[in-house]
């Protein structure tokens, strides 16, 4: 019971600190989707027309609006696990959950689950920003759900071995812009692997973990994707409990919390 209550009030304490700070959780995201509605959406959606895969014709913004999704969702999940513990190794507060008698895997999931709850609430903001610019449905509200819980899941799980391993505030910047984004930018978000003419390049693409959470998450909205989505959810799901259970070792070896 002392190891669930310690759970519950460090999952509370992260989530509490997020939403005390809308401007900086929140409204970054909005903008920069609004932006990207606007530009690639509106603007050069008009001149690419329709996007055709999987036998779907869809609009060209409908297209990219989960892409959009998993990018706002996995980076706010990596961001903001990767922030706290960095964070609390920075000022030295993350002793205080150390020295608890809450175990290491509770600690873990409480850092993990936060990271994950924001990545899912940013998520959904992004989706209900592109509500206003283009009518949007949930086809297979199952594999949504699915997908998006693994992604955020995931991305809030490797955010903890970032937030570990960093020595400053550049690395954690590093990481989210420099390999998270352009991972996600050439997962398939703005173009299908179908029109990649090239077959080395679609072998490397089909490489890149990001194609399949787009994929996933566009069977959700779409119902429709280029990869199987049931194989996609048991790689992603594995994953996910693989970096998991790194994490909890990485606690109970105190690497980068002990000096």
């Amino acid at each position: 019971m002392t190891g669930l209550t310690g759970f519950l009030t460090l999952t509370r304490r992260e989530i509490l600190r997020f939403l005390r700070r809308p401007r900086n959780t929140f409204v970054p995201p909005l903008v920069t989707n609004v932006l990207y509605f606007s530009v690639f959406g509106v603007v050069l959606g008009g001149r690419v027309g329709k996007m055709e895969f999987s036998g779907v014709t869809v609009d060209y913004i409908v297209f990219i609006l989960p892409g959009l999704v998993v990018l706002g969702a996995i980076s706010n999940a990596f961001e903001n696990s990767s922030f706290s513990i960095f964070h609390g190794r920075w000022n030295r507060y993350i002793e205080e959950a150390l020295t608890s008698p809450m175990s290491y895997s509770r600690m873990v999931a409480a850092y993990i689950v936060s990271g994950a709850t924001r990545g899912l609430l940013v998520g959904i903001l992004i989706a209900v920003v592109g509500a206003f610019f283009t009518p949007v449905g949930v086809a297979r509200p199952l594999y949504l759900v699915a997908f998006a819980l693994v992604i955020t899941l995931l991305f809030s799980s490797i955010g903890v071995v970032g937030g570990l391993w960093a020595d400053d505030w550049d690395n954690l910047t590093m990481m989210n812009q420099f390999i998270v984004r352009p991972l996600v930018f050439f997962g398939g978000v703005f173009y299908t692997v179908e029109s990649l003419k090239s077959e080395v390049v679609r072998t490397l693409t089909l490489l890149n973990p990001m194609v399949y959470m787009v994929n996933g998450v566009r069977y959700g909205f779409l119902g429709a994707a280029e990869v199987d989505p049931n194989v996609s959810l048991a790689v992603l799901s594995g994953l996910t409990v693989a970096v998991m259970a790194l994490d909890a070792y990485l606690f109970r070896r105190g690497y980068g919390l002990m000096d």
